[in-house]
C-alpha cells in the first residue's frame, strides 16, 4: 500500500506560503518600483543624459548602452519624451531612433514581465467594476489591436499601460510586437526634434512638433471616445 506524501508543516513551510503568496509578490512589485523612482530622484540620470555622452562611448556599443539605460528609466518613471529628445540629440535621428525604440521594447517588456510576475495574481481579483472588467477583456481578447492602438494613439501613460497589460490575458508576443510597432512614428518625432533641438525654426523641428501636437490631440479623443464605449459595453452588461 503507498503512502500519501505528506506536505511540509511547521513554521518554515508557513512562511515560505506567505513569501510566495500574491499579496507578498505585489509588496515586492511595489518595493522595487518604490526604490527605483527613489533612485531616479537621488542621482538624476536625466542629467547625464542632457549633459552627453562619455567620449569613449561611440558606435554600437553607445546605442545599445543608452537602449538600456532607457528600458530602465522608463520602468522608473522617467518621462519617455525626454529620453527620446535626448536619443535624438545624443545621435542623431537615425541611430537615436533605434536607440529611442530599441529601449521602449525593453522597458516595456521589463515592466511587464514584473506586472505578470509579481502583481497579476493579486490585482486581477480586484478587477470586479464593470468598466475595468470591459477594459480587461478588451485587452484580453484583441491583444495586439488593443496595445497597437496605445502605442499609436499618446495619452495613457506608458508605465499604466504597461502593468495593465501585464495584468489582464495578453500574449508577450502580442504585447511586444505592438509595442515595436505601435511606438515607431512617435518616438521617431520626438527624436526628429530631439535632433534638430538646436535649430527650432527648421521645417523638420516644426513638422515633428506639429506631429506630436496632432497625435496627442487625436489620442485623447480617442481615449474620450473608446472610455464612452467601455462605460456602455459595462452598463449593458
Amino acid at each position: 500500500m503507498s503512502v500519501p506524501a505528506t506536505q511540509p508543516q511547521g513554521l518554515p513551510a508557513r512562511l515560505f506560503r506567505v513569501l510566495l503568496s500574491p499579496w507578498s509578490r505585489f509588496a515586492l512589485l511595489v518595493a522595487l518600483l518604490a526604490t527605483a523612482a527613489g533612485a531616479v530622484l537621488a542621482y538624476e540620470p536625466q542629467r547625464f543624459l542632457a549633459d552627453g555622452w562619455p567620449a569613449q562611448l561611440s558606435g554600437a556599443a553607445a546605442v545599445v548602452l543608452f537602449a538600456v539605460a532607457y528600458g530602465s528609466c522608463t520602468t522608473a518613471f522617467v518621462p519617455r519624451p525626454f529620453l527620446n529628445l535626448a536619443a535624438g540629440a545624443l545621435f542623431g535621428a537615425q541611430a537615436g531612433t533605434v536607440a529611442a525604440l530599441s529601449g521602449t521594447v525593453i522597458g516595456s517588456g521589463m515592466a511587464f514581465g514584473l506586472g505578470r510576475l509579481l502583481g497579476r495574481d493579486a490585482l486581477r481579483p480586484l478587477l470586479r467594476a464593470r468598466v475595468l472588467t470591459a477594459a480587461d477583456r478588451q485587452l484580453s481578447e484583441h491583444g495586439f489591436r488593443s496595445m497597437l492602438v496605445i502605442r499609436l494613439l499618446p495619452g495613457v501613460p506608458f508605465v499604466a499601460s504597461n502593468y495593465g497589460a501585464a495584468v489582464s490575458r495578453m500574449s508577450w508576443v502580442a504585447f511586444l510586437s505592438a509595442t515595436a510597432i505601435g511606438s515607431v512614428p512617435n518616438t521617431a518625432a520626438y527624436v526628429l526634434a530631439g535632433s534638430r533641438a538646436t535649430t527650432p525654426t527648421s521645417p523638420a523641428f516644426l513638422a515633428a512638433f506639429a506631429f506630436i501636437a496632432v497625435s496627442g490631440l487625436a489620442g485623447a479623443a480617442y481615449a474620450w471616445r473608446k472610455r464612452t464605449r467601455l462605460r456602455t459595453a459595462a452598463a449593458r452588461a
